[in-house]
């Protein structure tokens, strides 16, 4: 028998632009109903990631051009409007965010079959326009432009619900930190032409993306170099790394060139870019690829265009995700070819505090916030 859908719900506002003081833990907050080709999900786990504090803080603003480090991240950019800058349209508020969402179809809006409540689902977190199934344009991106996981409910369009099998041996936990997290990661390597025999180096490679990153590689018969905090380094190494170097060594690139042992650097996936990003791209070989998502130690970095122009160099910046990167990343999960890193899970109410520790970057992989169970009003 399908469960009671409340009126009201927990849901965490975002107000404004800002730090964490535009977080707002709410329980009286309308359920949203699903509209024409929409479904609603109830949300059964949210993770925690870059974008949404980048969002809420206005990093996304050209204006920005430092890293996202922990004081701006925690209490904005005095940023008041264009917060995404080149990503899209400008917010509106209050906004519900969260990317990263996994849960269960508890109702379907017209032209949706009545067949697909019940139904585990993960949310691809960027929208398209009806029947475009090829473009990289997007029409906005979950919690966002829309309302997004920070809550018991959330409605999307139908197509943007992934189906995930009910006996794939993931913890809810798990499964949301793959659609915002590996959606990324998986992007970046379809867009890169990742393939076997690949020598790959990986910046940030114990967090969200990272963790991805180093996994979907290494099922790919790529060989991985990483580059984390030297504590990490372990842990890295137990995800599938061939090799990890401290990011903390005087001389980052001679110590790549040694974990690379001779092999050609063939293709670099950044989040980090800032200092790392020259030193690190100076080594990739001849005809080698170079993809980013993320710029967390800062967005202005040295290219040499002779560097990019006589080495025959690829370039590829990440964001919307080709249709086929979600189901792709779902079918290395259902052969146990890539597992979820999970750091810690919190409850929902906690947001501030755990968007605090999320900064604080200690943690390994995601981590995680859980709506509060339901109460029928």
């Amino acid at each position: 028998m399908p469960e009671a859908i409340p009126s009201r719900m927990a849901a965490v506002l975002l107000t404004g632009y800002g730090g964490l003081d535009k977080l707002e833990y709410r329980e009286d907050v309308a359920v949203p109903r699903p509209g024409p080709a929409e479904v609603l999900i109830r949300v059964r786990a949210a993770g925690v990631n870059n974008t949404d504090i980048n969002t809420r803080s206005g990093w996304y603003n050209q204006a920005v051009t430092t890293g996202t480090e922990v004081e701006g991240a925690q209490s904005g950019f005095a940023v008041q409007h264009a917060g995404s800058g080149d990503w899209g349209s400008d917010m509106t508020f209050p906004r519900i965010q969260g990317a990263d969402v996994a849960g269960q179809i508890v109702a379907v809006g017209a032209d949706v079959s009545p067949q697909r409540i019940g139904e585990r689902v993960i949310c691809d977190p960027y929208f398209h326009a009806p029947g475009d199934l090829t473009s990289l344009e997007s029409t906005g991106f979950l919690g966002a432009h829309r309302d997004g996981g920070f809550a018991q409910f959330t409605a999307v369009p139908a197509s943007n619900a992934i189906t995930v099998a009910h006996d794939l041996p993931l913890s809810d936990a798990q499964l949301a930190t793959v659609p915002c997290s590996g959606g990324t990661a998986m992007n970046m390597l379809l867009m890169a032409g990742l393939r076997a025999g690949d020598t790959v180096l990986v910046t940030g490679a114990s967090g969200g993306v990272g963790t991805f990153l180093v996994q979907i590689a290494r099922a790919s018969g790529a060989t991985v170099v990483a580059i984390c905090g030297a504590d990490k380094g372990d842990a890295v190494l137990k995800l599938g790394a061939h090799a990890v170097i401290d990011r903390a060594v005087k001389d980052l690139p001679n110590a790549v060139k040694a974990a690379l042992g001779g092999a050609p650097l063939t293709l670099f996936a950044d989040v980090v870019g800032g200092d790392m990003f020259g030193p690190c791209l100076g080594l990739l070989a001849t005809a080698g690829r170079y993809v980013t998502a993320g710029a967390i130690a800062g967005p202005m970095v040295a290219l040499d265009l002779r560097t990019l122009y006589l080495k025959s160099l690829s370039f590829f910046g990440s964001s919307v995700y080709r249709r086929d990167a979600l189901p792709a990343l779902v079918a290395l999960l259902q052969r146990g070819a890539v597992v979820p890193a999970v750091s810690d899970v919190s409850p929902l109410a906690q947001i501030r505090a755990v968007q605090t520790a999320f900064l604080a970057k200690h943690h390994i992989g995601s981590k995680v916030l859980l709506p509060p169970p339901l109460a029928i009003r």
